[in-house]
């Protein structure tokens, strides 16, 4: 029986997308959490607290796609740059850029006949050169640069999403009854985040839940708070 090869792969953690949707979906649900709740503490007429909490996630949602698209559009322009200048470097002194590709092999233990071999195969294919120069000198993946577009989506529709959970209560009631409600489902939709979470990380699914619950039981105490005195202090 022929040997079977097993070959292990690697998610793609570098393309943004991914960042977006999970900080996209925490934020929304922590941020409308808060808001809602600061809103109900001091009024609890269902219109008002539905008003604050659309506006909320729509304002936090192209905030955050805006946010998200800019900083992996500026990401991405800086990283193209210095593939230009790395590359302009590799056809003008291609020996001093060997030398410097063998000083790196052999500063990680390889002997300095088989460091300089190595950097001269590497070098002697002008794409794998600058790939194998991005990743050594800059610490970065030219093939795993973000989308800003995709990025920018993912974090909109992942707002929206935890942004509109704890919302869900108001309109079909109001007072304490849809404040527990909001409550209730911003804590379990906070668990679940950080389960989803701890799958991707392979960490442990009850520390990662447990802190994410942590974080927005925070928010939502100290907007509660701020609300009511808030509340108070108008009447």
């Amino acid at each position: 029986m022929a040997d079977i090869k097993m070959v292990h792969q690697h998610r793609d953690v570098q393309g943004g997308s991914a960042r977006a949707a999970v900080f996209g979906i925490s934020d929304g649900l922590v941020s409308n959490v808060g808001l809602i709740l600061g809103v109900a503490a001091a009024d609890t007429d269902a219109s008002n607290v539905i008003i604050a909490g659309v506006a909320g996630l729509l304002a936090g949602a192209v905030s955050m796609a805006a946010g998200e698209y800019v900083s992996v559009k500026a990401e991405t322009e800086l990283v193209e740059r210095e593939l230009v200048i790395e590359r302009e470097s590799l056809a003008r002194d291609p020996e001093e850029e060997t030398e410097e590709l063998a000083s790196i092999y052999m500063s990680r233990g390889l002997p300095a006949d088989q460091a300089r071999d190595l950097a001269g195969a590497v070098m002697s294919d002008p794409e794998v050169a600058l790939e194998v120069h991005a990743r050594e000198e800059l610490g970065i993946a030219p093939d795993a640069v973000g989308n800003p577009v995709a990025a920018a989506s993912s974090s909109f529709i992942a707002f929206m999403l935890g942004a509109v959970l704890p919302l869900l209560p108001w309109f079909v009631a109001e007072g304490t009854s849809a404040i527990i409600a909001s409550v209730i489902i911003g804590l379990v939709a906070a668990a679940a985040v950080g389960t989803v979470l701890a799958v991707f990380t392979e960490r442990s699914k009850t520390k990662t839940a447990a802190r994410q619950v942590f974080i927005a039981a925070i928010a939502c105490s100290v907007t509660y708070l701020i609300g009511s005195a808030v509340g108070a202090t108008v009447l």
